[in-house]
């Protein structure tokens, strides 16, 4: 279990950059056989939101941001291991950032998310160019797409994806996610059929 003091320790020593000490907090979690989901919504992405606001407010450095990411980053090779379900759904995902979007970690966590539940999952990376998307989408045949928006300044980029993947593939499920969603943009996204918004990894396990 993630308590505050815990949440807190590993805060203070991601924003530190000190990345051992993060690898213990998160091994011990991996020894007590925690869900990955509490471990990824209530560690990762709660720091992770935390220092995208502290960035946004001016409070911390690009390079701070930068560093924090690095870490997390790693952090997730380390779990990845432990996703693997026993069971397969048949269902596959490519989950991809929109173009000109260089957050990655939030895509990735999803991907992984999925994987968790069965899914197959395709993590496609940071700024993925729109016709490379749509071509490797024609060629695994996915049940959804996944794209991320961690700045709202990419919105036109993320219709953009989302106007062509409709055009290609029609009905065609699409979610959306990432930080740049709590700017603003939902109601343009939720304007296209199949298309819908996923504020919170948890809200994954709806899909």
């Amino acid at each position: 279990m993630i308590t505050e003091d815990l949440y807190n320790e590993y805060f203070n020593h991601l924003l530190g950059g000190r990345r051992i000490e993060c690898t213990r907090i998160v091994q011990g979690l991996l020894d007590q056989r925690i869900d990955i989901k509490e471990l990824y919504v209530d560690l990762f992405q709660k720091s992770l939101y935390e220092t995208g606001r502290l960035w946004e407010t001016n409070k911390i450095s690009v390079a701070r941001e930068h560093l924090v990411t690095a870490i997390t980053e790693n952090l997730l090779n380390l779990v990845y291991p432990r996703l693997f379900h026993e069971e397969k759904n048949d269902k596959k995902a490519v989950i991809s950032c929109t173009a000109n979007e260089l957050h990655q970690i939030g895509g990735k966590m999803a991907a992984d998310i999925l994987e968790t539940h069965g899914w197959s999952s395709y993590f496609l990376g940071a700024n993925t160019p729109l016709d490379h998307m749509l071509a490797f989408i024609d060629e695994v045949k996915p049940d959804l797409v996944g794209m991320s928006l961690s700045v709202y300044f990419n919105m036109p980029s993320l219709i953009q994806g989302i106007e062509a993947v409709k055009a290609e593939f029609g009905s065609l499920d699409i979610a959306v996610g990432g930080q740049g969603l709590n700017w603003g943009g939902a109601d343009k996204i939720k304007k296209y059929a199949n298309t819908f918004c996923v504020f919170s990894l948890a809200e994954l396990e709806k899909i």
